[in-house]
């Protein structure tokens, strides 16, 4: 499958500019999104870590899985608008996305398999009442807010580094040595796209294998 992106605005480092991007997309967990190597997290909702459990009459339940197999349904073969709101901890993109002009941190909320989180955004805390008060997904269960389980939890769920960032570079190192973790930190520096054989390309960034790597998005 062909990746496709564009991030538009000027090309400085994500703190100082807010970036558009568009593309085809997989769900990583419930409330996270890998964009053509571009890690997104959903603005202003946490859902249940991907191991996290919940329970239900007694029983346990995978509600973390629940939660990404729903993003993964809410995405799959989906042209995805993502608007940056910030930039966390852990160099993802924080942005507010939709998917077939649906609102994914709506969606999720509104499943019950994502929390509002009011501190970043009150956009979703109507949909939250209304999952509560008809116990759907996680509040129809006895669970740890996702928050909770992550400090109770925080070796096992530090966001795991992009696969770019821990491959085998295929071929040989870029003259230079210049050297992007992915592309977010490419497009970051203002060096993207990158030409096979220019500084800093990597095959692993090559989604389609066309010698561009991090190239933008054009329409045909």
């Amino acid at each position: 499958m062909k990746w496709l992106f564009v991030i538009a605005l000027a090309l400085t480092p994500l703190s100082a500019s807010a970036q558009d991007i568009s593309g085809t997309g997989r769900a990583k967990d419930g409330d996270s999104l890998d964009m053509a190597g571009i890690a997104v997290r959903l603005h202003g909702v946490d859902a249940p870590e991907l191991y996290q459990t919940c329970s239900r009459q007694g029983q346990s339940w995978a509600c973390g899985k629940e939660a990404m197999a729903k993003l993964g349904q809410l995405v799959n073969g989906a042209e995805l608008r993502c608007e940056q709101r910030d930039v966390d901890d852990y160099d993802r993109i924080v942005a507010s996305c939709t998917a077939r002009q649906i609102d994914l941190g709506q969606a999720m909320v509104e499943a019950g398999l994502a929390v509002a989180l009011p501190q970043f955004s009150d956009r979703y805390l109507g949909a939250e009442a209304r999952a509560k008060a008809l116990k759907l997904g996680i509040w129809s269960s006895d669970f740890q807010k996702p928050a909770d389980y992550r400090a109770a939890n925080p070796r096992a769920h530090r966001p795991k580094p992009q696969a770019s960032a821990v491959r085998q570079p295929i071929a040989s190192p870029a003259p230079s040595g210049v050297y992007y973790r992915n592309c977010n930190a490419a497009w970051a520096a203002g060096a993207a796209p990158l030409y096979r054989g220019q500084p800093g390309y990597r095959p692993e960034m090559d989604g389609d294998g066309d010698g561009v790597a991090c190239e933008p998005f054009r329409r045909r």
